[in-house]
C-alpha cells in the first residue's frame, strides 16, 4: 500500500530534509539587531494544552475543515489525504496519490483547499511535487503540480482518476517549494510558490534581476517564471487551456509580467492565512531572520534584496526598485520579524499560523498565533498593531498529550475558530487541538 500506510521507509529522509531545508541555508549566525522585537504588554496565558487528536502520519502539513460536518481533511506530505472526525482518523484515506507524488526533503503533497461551494460541487484542490514532467528542463529537480479532484457525495472518498491538472511549474531545485493553498474572501484561489530552491535565490533556474549586488533573483523577477510569488487565479473561469482564468484586477494583467502573480519578493512562503480581508504570509528566511508579511495586491516583499527588513549580503540596500522597474515599487517590510539569535522570540524557520477567532482561549482573541519549525515547547503570538509597523510578540508554553512536538510543520483552523497544531513527536506525525491549560 501507499500513502500513510506503506511509505514509512521515506520518513527519515523526509524529516531530515524538512529540518535543514525549511530552516534555510548557510551558517546560522543569528543577530539581535533584527529590528528590536516589541513585546506584547497585555497578559498572555502562561501555557496552553495540546490535546492529541490523531497520530501515525509521516509528516502532516495541511488541514482543511469540511463545511457542514465535524470532519477535517488532513494532507500528509508522503502523498495521502486522510479524514479526521470526532472518532479520530478513518482507516481508509480520502485520496492516495501514491507514486504520483515525489516525497522527500521539502517535496511531497504540500497543500489542500476546498472550493468555497464544496457542499455543492465537491471540488478539492491539491498542490504536490511530481517527478519531472514534459517541459521541465533536464537539469531541474521536479515539477510543481496544482490539480483538482472530485470528492464523492459521502465525503469519504475521492478518486485519483478524477484528477484535472490546472498548473505545472518546473522546479529547478528540491527545496523552497512553499505549497500552501487557500481561497480568499473574494472566491479566488491563492497559491504560494517558493523561489526555486538552493540558496540566496541564485544558481540553476534562477534568473537575473534588477539588483546587481546579489546574484540571481526569481523573487524580484515577474516576467520569466512564477517562482518567488503568491499567485491568484479564478478556478471558476477558463483561460485558453480551459483550466482557470486570471482575475481582472490582478496587478500584472497589463502585460508587465506573468498575470497569475498577485505579490512577489518571497523566498519560501511556506504557509499563509486569511483573517477577513487581511492576508498573512509566513516567509522562511535564509540564515538570520524569519518574517510574516501583511500582503497586499502588487506588493514586493523584498527577497533577495532583503531578508526580513534587513539588507541581504550587503551593507546598504535600496528601499524600492528603480523607477524603470514597475515605477519604483517599494520593498515592503514584514509586520512580524524575529532573528535566529533574537530574544525572547527566536527559531530557525517560521511556520505561520492564524489570527485566533475561537472562544476557548479569550486571551488570544484577535491575535496572530503562529509557530516555528523548532518550537522549543512554545507557540508564538503577535498583536496586530492596526498599522504596517512591527507587531509586538510574545510566547506561550505548550503542554501536550504524549509530549510536545519536536517539530511543528503547520497550524490548522477548524470550525468555530478552533486551532490545531500539526507536527511530529518521537518519529510520529500527529495532530493536536489547542485547548486551555488544565
Amino acid at each position: 500500500m501507499n500513502g500513510r500506510f506503506g511509505r514509512r521507509r521515506f520518513l527519515a529522509a523526509g524529516l531530515a530534509g524538512a529540518a535543514t531545508g525549511l530552516a534555510g541555508c548557510g551558517q546560522l549566525r543569528g543577530s539581535s539587531d533584527a529590528a528590536d522585537q516589541p513585546l506584547i504588554d497585555d497578559q498572555l496565558p502562561d501555557s496552553v494544552r495540546l490535546r492529541r487528536v490523531a497520530g501515525g502520519f509521516d509528516a502532516p502539513v495541511a488541514l482543511a475543515p469540511v463545511p457542514g460536518t465535524d470532519r477535517q481533511y488532513l494532507a500528509d506530505q508522503s502523498g495521502s489525504i486522510s479524514v479526521l472526525d470526532a472518532d479520530g482518523v478513518r482507516d481508509d484515506p480520502l485520496l492516495d496519490l501514491g507514486d504520483a507524488v515525489e516525497f522527500g526533503g521539502e517535496k511531497g503533497l504540500l497543500g489542500v483547499a476546498l472550493h468555497p461551494n464544496f457542499e455543492q460541487n465537491r471540488r478539492l484542490f491539491v498542490r504536490y511535487s511530481a517527478p519531472s514532467r514534459d517541459g521541465t528542463p533536464e537539469r531541474y529537480s521536479h515539477t510543481f503540480v496544482l490539480a483538482e479532484f472530485l470528492v464523492g457525495e459521502d465525503g469519504f472518498r475521492a478518486s485519483a482518476d478524477t484528477e484535472r491538472t490546472l498548473l505545472e511549474i518546473p522546479e529547478p531545485q528540491s527545496n523552497h517549494n512553499a505549497g500552501a493553498l487557500a481561497f480568499g474572501p473574494d472566491g479566488y484561489l491563492y497559491v504560494a510558490v517558493g523561489d526555486g530552491g538552493a540558496g540566496a535565490d541564485a544558481g540553476t533556474g534562477h534568473v537575473d534581476d534588477w539588483y546587481d549586488a546579489v546574484e540571481g533573483g526569481n523573487g524580484q523577477d515577474v516576467t520569466e517564471n512564477l517562482l518567488g510569488s503568491l499567485l491568484r487565479i479564478d478556478v471558476d473561469g477558463d483561460d485558453e487551456r480551459g483550466t482557470y482564468a486570471i482575475p481582472e484586477d490582478n496587478p500584472l494583467t497589463d502585460g508587465d509580467g506573468l498575470a497569475e502573480q498577485y505579490a512577489w519578493g518571497f523566498r519560501n512562503p511556506w504557509r499563509f492565512s486569511f483573517d477577513g480581508d487581511s492576508l498573512l504570509v509566513a516567509d522562511v528566511g535564509q540564515s538570520e531572520f524569519e518574517e510574516v508579511n501583511l500582503v497586499e495586491r502588487g506588493g514586493n516583499y523584498g527577497w533577495n534584496v532583503r531578508e526580513g527588513s534587513q539588507c541581504f549580503r550587503a551593507e546598504d540596500c535600496p528601499t524600492a526598485t528603480p523607477e524603470s522597474v514597475r515605477g519604483g515599487e517599494p520593498l515592503v517590510d514584514p509586520v512580524v520579524e524575529y532573528a535566529h539569535g533574537g530574544n525572547p522570540v527566536n527559531g530557525v524557520a517560521v511556520v505561520g499560523g492564524y489570527v485566533y477567532r475561537g472562544s476557548a482561549l479569550p486571551d488570544l482573541e484577535g491575535r496572530y498565533v503562529f509557530a516555528d519549525l523548532r518550537p522549543d515547547g512554545r507557540l508564538f503570538v503577535a498583536e496586530p498593531s492596526g498599522t504596517e509597523e512591527r507587531w509586538p510578540m510574545g510566547t506561550i508554553e505548550m503542554d501536550a498529550d504524549g509530549g510536545a512536538p519536536d517539530q511543528i510543520y503547520s497550524l490548522g483552523r477548524g470550525r468555530d475558530g478552533v486551532l490545531f497544531v500539526l507536527g511530529i513527536e518521537g518519529g510520529d506525525g500527529r495532530v493536536y487541538r489547542v485547548v486551555p491549560a488544565g
